[in-house]
């Protein structure tokens, strides 16, 4: 099992919990970015010598709130590699309706080039209007009938931008005509002719063929598009039969389309994670953190499907709540590693992103994080990071 580590990218926050700012009332600065990002290389030195496979990080903009203030995770993951020496660095996710999609397709293949194959790259759709919106992309904002509409537009649009960089990475020389794009645009004039084609330059590591995809799977109509187009399908956590579901599901999607997977093959299982020496300490240590996650992220509906469903569509969850639905492995050594193994034997994991980054963890706090889960926990699913 290749075992990864995923950063929310926010800044030091010493009140965070249900006790603190609402989030729309934090504001941050300047030398609170710069903090996070001195904490990231931090924890990517930690990483890389616990022998993690690959580090992710989020992308997202605007957010003088401070929770992911990471805009380029490209450029930042090209960084810390030159801080590392083995650890790959992944893209959770590249929100592709807000790209260029040449220019994320030219990016990507130069820090890859750049870091000799240590790049990740990972794909998603959006879920924040301000960002989305400004920088040229539209993203459903709610569960309503304009929602859907914008959700549907921004499909087509990141479907067609996925066409677009998969076509520029696999051929010498390429063109593309859709609904909303068309490369090169019709006219150029080049030298006495027009440009009938373009040519990536340079291209991923991997080249002629296309390197892993990943995409989150959180619908229906992205689990059937994943499977189609041969992404590597990340499992958001859930409750375990929730997630089988999805997981089952994807393999026998990709089998209809001509991908036949081994069990476990072509998916990822991603869950956040806090652990303690004791119950009691991770929920001492976790629960603020827990707790300003969801005040942050319920009002996009992150937490709706709890309980079946049967919950309003900003649903927050107490620590408890989420400990009991298991949507995330939170406890002691004992009760995470218990919880991650069952999931691991069912699913028969080939690769699992953990995610620790709670809002409020100082520095130490993760470090001890990442060392728990490395030394005590996976050790007791069968999984021993210093071999590699």
């Amino acid at each position: 099992m290749d075992v990864d580590i995923h950063f929310y990218c926010s800044v030091p926050m010493s009140d965070a919990g249900a006790a603190g700012p609402l989030p729309t009332d934090r504001r941050y600065g300047q030398s609170d970015f710069l903090a996070c990002y001195e904490n990231l290389e931090h924890w990517a030195v930690t990483a890389d010598g616990l022998g993690y496979g690959t580090l992710w990080l989020t992308e997202h903009h605007f957010q003088y709130e401070g929770y992911e203030v990471v805009p380029n995770l490209v450029q930042f993951g090209q960084h810390l590699a030159s801080l590392t020496k083995n650890i790959k660095f992944g893209q959770a996710f590249n929100v592709v309706p807000q790209w260029h999609p040449i220019r994320l397709a030219e990016d990507f293949a130069m820090a890859d080039v750049l870091t000799r194959g240590r790049m990740v790259f990972g794909v998603g759709r959006g879920t924040v209007p301000r960002e989305s919106e400004t920088l040229g992309g539209v993203v459903a904002s709610g569960d309503n009938a304009m929602a859907a509409e914008q959700d549907r537009l921004n499909r087509e649009i990141f479907e067609e931008g996925m066409e677009v960089i998969r076509a520029a990475w696999s051929n010498e020389s390429f063109s593309f005509t859709g609904k909303h794009m068309v490369y090169p645009p019709p006219g150029i004039p080049d030298r006495g002719s027009t440009v009938k084609e373009l040519t990536l330059v340079p291209k991923p590591t991997t080249f002629p063929e296309l390197p892993p995809i990943y995409q989150p799977c959180t619908s229906p109509a992205t689990l059937d598009y994943a499977a189609r187009v041969g992404h590597i399908g990340i499992m958001t956590s859930g409750p375990l039969e929730r997630v089988a579901a999805s997981w089952d599901q994807f393999a026998e999607l990709a089998s209809g389309y001509g991908r036949d997977l081994a069990p476990g093959e072509g998916r990822a299982y991603h869950t956040n994670v806090h652990v303690g020496r004791t119950t009691a300490d991770a929920l001492a240590s976790g629960r603020d953190g827990h707790d300003e996650y969801i005040k942050f992220l319920s009002p996009y509906g992150r937490f709706k499907h709890y309980k079946g469903g049967e919950v309003p569509f900003d649903f927050k969850p107490s620590v408890e709540e989420t400990m009991a639905e298991e949507t995330m492995a939170i406890g002691s050594i004992e009760q995470v590693a218990d919880q991650l193994g069952r999931f691991a034997d069912r699913l028969d994991i080939r690769q699992l992103l953990l995610f620790p980054d709670f809002p409020g963890l100082a520095r130490e706090q993760m470090d001890e994080q990442m060392h728990l889960l490395a030394e005590e926990v996976l050790p007791r699913i069968g999984v021993d990071l210093s071999n590699g």
